[in-house]
């Protein structure tokens, strides 16, 4: 099994194609996300068809795993055939042939209501919190998790960390992901949908990618994983014994990290 997050890993926004090396060739592009009649998010060409090859295979079962709501990663139209498998919400949702199911769903939930402070807690700090002098909007995404939209560059430098010291009690984590400061409950996790999919399809074997503190879970649980040089893992120089740290940023690692997909499904069918 493949298990990869999306944006910023293998599908890239305009503000993130720069993160690029500088002195890269300008690459040709293909839009696979249009919202409110806008362009929004980009493969290149070579993982388009990287993708494609990826998809079409029957050596293994690829499996976007993202942060994304059910209704934004619908939004996104991949090369190749559609998934059968999908997880949404950071773990939130499982989409079988893109329908959530609502088991997965209510087991989930069970488990917050356990181990975590409710998310209107959540909600209610982080609006105390936030300066408005550095905060755009304030959002929640399925009535999982929250997250903030702020201006990077007016965000103080101590606020994200005093918010996690603040999260860590009361079983949420923090990230900082471009501009988005997402607060999500600790058993909220991708990989723990992703092993419920191997379950389901038998896989033996996973690969898996990510950049974000939100998909360090999900690449400790794979057997072989990936990260870009760029991101919220690559700037704490986060790695792991089974975790390839890569040299490439930008749209180059995206490429880089489907043909290391491809390579290791090639030496192992049981993925």
């Amino acid at each position: 099994m493949v298990a990869s997050d999306l944006d910023r890993t293998l599908i890239y926004s305009a503000a993130a194609l720069g993160l690029t090396m500088p002195d890269a060739r300008a690459p040709r592009l293909l839009c696979v996300e249009v919202y409110q009649g806008r362009p929004l998010s980009y493969v290149t060409e070579t993982a388009a068809g990287l993708l494609a090859e990826l998809g079409d295979g029957d050596a293994a079962v690829f499996v976007p795993t993202t942060t994304r709501t059910r209704e934004q990663y619908l939004r996104v139209n991949l090369p190749g055939p559609a998934p059968r498998y999908a997880v949404c919400a950071n773990g939130g949702h499982l989409l079988v042939d893109g329908e959530p199911d609502p088991e997965w769903h209510a087991a989930v939930r069970a488990r917050l209501d356990e181990e975590c402070v409710p998310l209107a807690e959540v909600q209610a700090h982080l609006a105390a919190a936030a300066d408005p002098a550095w905060l755009r909007t304030h959002r929640t995404a399925d009535d999982l998790f929250a997250y903030l939209v702020v201006e990077r560059e007016l965000l103080p430098g101590d606020w994200v960390k005093e918010l996690a010291v603040w999260a860590q009690e009361r079983g949420w984590t923090v990230s900082l992901q471009g501009r988005k400061v997402y607060a999500v409950p600790k058993p909220l996790t991708k990989s723990a949908a992703v092993r419920e999919v191997a379950r389901r399809t038998g896989a033996e074997r996973t690969l898996a990618a990510g950049d974000s503190l939100l998909d360090a879970d999900l690449l400790l649980a794979a057997d072989v994983a990936w990260r870009p040089g760029h991101g919220e893992l690559a700037e704490a120089g986060w790695t792991a014994p089974t975790v390839t740290a890569l040299p490439e940023r930008g749209v180059a690692a995206g490429e880089r990290i489907l043909r290391e997909f491809l390579r290791a499904v090639g030496e192992d069918p049981r993925a």
